[in-house]
């Protein structure tokens, strides 16, 4: 078995100090690389900036990267031989168009930027999954959940898409815990109450295993 995974933030740079990014810590991400790990799977980290350190199981191959675009290309070269996919980075949808090579001095009082569309790491990658692949999203959303969830879902070619939410307290960015819902192809939706990040992280592997494991053998 071997297992794509990305995790974390990426930093899109402005400047040589100054970077759009968000808030995500990469902890989901890093909880479920070691609970892939724990059933004997091999896993590929394909992980942005964040300050956890590098895990230490012999498992996990740790790639860093900084940008959604090298983010992208460290996935693309992974995704072909992975049997899971799983792809809970936060990945910036839009990067500067020009990146200042000296840094950006302030002047006025406002200051405009022209941004491009990333690559949709995912979505680009879900066009070429063969039927012998599981493809697993994660959302995170503040209006109407479960229909933009859904709508990932299909626009991607997830076979699951596992839904967070800011209403949530103690679930999402920089928290220790987290509640979520999963949803699948046939509109079935599991909730995980909330719990260490740990915690479900080995739930969200047992299920994701359990539905490859159904999927491979049709």
């Amino acid at each position: 078995m071997h297992v794509l995974l990305t995790a974390g933030p990426t930093y899109e740079p402005l400047d040589p100090v100054r970077f759009i990014g968000n808030r995500s810590t990469g902890k989901m991400g890093y909880a479920l690389a070691e609970a892939f790990a724990a059933t004997g799977a091999r896993v590929t980290l394909v992980s942005g900036p964040t300050a956890l350190p590098t895990p230490a199981n012999p498992l996990i191959e740790t790639v860093r990267v900084e940008t959604a675009q090298q983010m992208y290309a460290a996935a693309a070269a992974v995704a072909p031989r992975a049997d899971v996919w799983v792809f809970a980075a936060a990945v910036a949808d839009y990067r500067p168009a020009e990146v200042a090579t000296e840094k950006i001095k302030k002047q006025g009082d406002t200051l405009t930027l022209t941004l491009v569309k990333n690559v949709d790491i995912a979505a680009t990658l879900g066009e070429t999954k063969r039927t012998e692949q599981f493809s697993v999203g994660f959302a995170l959303e503040t209006t109407n959940e479960l229909l933009h969830a859904h709508d990932k879902l299909l626009r991607k070619n997830f076979d699951l898409v596992v839904l967070n939410s800011l209403r949530d307290a103690g679930a999402g960015f920089g928290h220790d815990t987290n509640k979520v819902a999963v949803l699948d192809r046939v509109g079935q939706v599991l909730t995980f109450d909330l719990q260490a990040k740990t915690e479900l992280a080995h739930r969200l592997v047992q299920l994701i295993l359990s539905r490859f494991t159904a999927v491979y053998a049709s």
